[in-house]
């Protein structure tokens, strides 16, 4: 995220964590000092206006840092009113907000997906069906879990499908902390346009219950994602199964000016 070309060279920070954006080193910085009591539980955070002053940074960066306390269930916005602090730690469980595919990379970014296993798989009828695909082609099958910081437990068990045509795709072993679909389009050219995605309210299976330390038939979040290139051919497919208690999932949606009045 670049700088306001206004803002004063002399108060700009270091960039931290080999170019991590600068609204998360701004969010970590308030999160360390509302941990450390500079900002008690029940009083006011600095003013947008005051952060971009004491950090020198964007608008729209300071205004990102403190969404990113929200989302952690840290602090909450009131119109008139003020950022108001309502925890000195953060609440349990990930939170997710996408408002475009930008933003699965971040998701990536800040959880780790750990690969437990891998194989060339030859699809069958059924898996033909959720794959576009025909019976008797070999895709790349991956499962892992996925974990987020400071979370003990797994957020989510993660299933991954990959085309044919990239099905000899290097470094994804182990834990990932970058989209499998950014590692595609790198090392293949290809370039994700589009994803869809499907949620459902399930009960969690006995298999993921175990891998997931969580209670079986208990409520989980299914999430499937089909990413998509330029002529709309399914490249990756993704399964991921939360108990519920782990994951939230934000959406926004923006209307253009103007458009559809009625």
């Amino acid at each position: 995220m670049t700088e306001s070309p206004s803002a004063p060279v002399a108060m700009r920070p270091l960039a931290l964590a080999g170019g991590q954006p600068r609204y998360l080193q701004l969010a970590q910085t308030l999160l360390n000092e509302i941990e450390g009591g500079k900002y008690p539980v029940g009083s006011q955070l600095p003013t947008e206006f005051a952060l971009c002053e004491q950090f020198g940074v964007s608008r729209a960066t300071a205004r990102e840092a403190v969404k990113r306390l929200v989302q952690m269930g840290l602090v909450v916005r009131q119109p008139r009113v003020g950022t108001t602090v309502r925890a000195r730690s953060a609440s349990t469980g990930y939170r997710q907000s996408t408002t475009e595919v930008g933003d699965l990379l971040q998701y990536a970014a800040d959880t780790t997906l750990r690969i437990e296993s891998r194989e060339t798989r030859e699809i069958d009828a059924a898996q033909a069906e959720m794959l576009e695909a025909s019976p008797g082609e070999t895709w790349l099958h991956l499962k892992g879990r996925r974990h987020a910081p400071g979370q003990p437990q797994p957020i989510c068990t993660t299933e991954l499908w990959l085309h044919p045509a990239f099905r000899s795709i290097r470094g994804l072993e182990g834990a990932l902390t970058s989209a499998v679909h950014s590692a595609i389009e790198q090392q293949f050219g290809e370039v994700i346009t589009e994803v869809e995605q499907e949620i459902r309210a399930v009960a969690l299976g006995r298999a993921d219950a175990q891998a997931l330390d969580a209670p079986a038939k208990s409520p989980a979040l299914w999430v499937c994602r089909k990413y998509r290139n330029r002529l709309g051919q399914l490249v990756e497919l993704a399964i991921s199964t939360h108990p519920a208690d782990r994951f939230s999932y934000s959406t926004v949606l923006r209307r253009e000016w103007g458009a559809g009045g009625r």
